[in-house]
């Protein structure tokens, strides 16, 4: 059966990143995998989308998530989550950062950022994570590594730790950073226990 992983943010939060370190995994571990990916005006401060979709033991036919498919929906900045939870299953997962990022129609002054953003998303879906993804950053010492600890709770959640991730960050992040992002994941990872 294909599992659909939604992860969605703003530019420069990690998302692609993520959402490579997750194929490279289940690729190593013979899964078939489409990736899909979207950076929209993501230099700016735009949308970001990707799609993993995977199957153990099938082909995956579209690289494509649809409306209501995904199973679990992760987002890296509150709003985003906001626009795009009717991709979850009603019995998905949404994991989502609390990070703030202000697109162009709130900094213009168009739209106001919208308040009760968790309480929408659980309408939406039958379990939701919220992360203090900054916070959690914090503790590993670094807080460009939200991606990789989110990255972890999706794994967790997955059930799929049976991949060598710590591999996957040695063969595909600098050296300098392997460490650090070994941490998030596990702590991601730790995080994605209360999924």
């Amino acid at each position: 059966m294909t599992k659909n992983i939604l992860l969605v943010g703003v530019g420069g939060q990690g998302t692609i990143t993520a959402s490579k370190l997750l194929t490279l995994g289940l690729l190593e571990s013979c899964y078939d995998v489409k990736m899909n990916e979207i950076h929209g005006m993501s230099q700016r401060g735009g949308a970001v989308s990707s799609d993993v979709r995977y199957n153990e033991t099938g082909a995956v036919d579209s690289p494509v998530i649809s409306r209501g498919d995904a199973d679990i929906v992760v987002s890296f900045e509150e709003m985003e989550a906001l626009r795009w939870c009717d991709y979850v299953k009603p019995d998905g997962a949404i994991i989502v950062s609390t990070e703030h990022i202000a697109g162009l129609p709130v900094m213009t002054g168009r739209v106001e950022y919208p308040e009760g953003i968790v309480d929408e998303l659980k309408k939406a879906a039958k379990t939701v994570l919220v992360i203090d993804g900054p916070a959690e950053a914090k503790k590993v010492g670094n807080s460009r590594v939200t991606n990789v600890i989110l990255l972890g709770a999706i794994v967790k959640y997955m059930n799929l730790e049976n991949i060598d991730w710590h591999k996957i960050i040695r063969e595909n992040v600098k050296p300098a950073f392997v460490d650090l992002n070994i941490e998030a994941l596990e702590l991601g990872k730790t995080l994605g226990q209360k999924l």
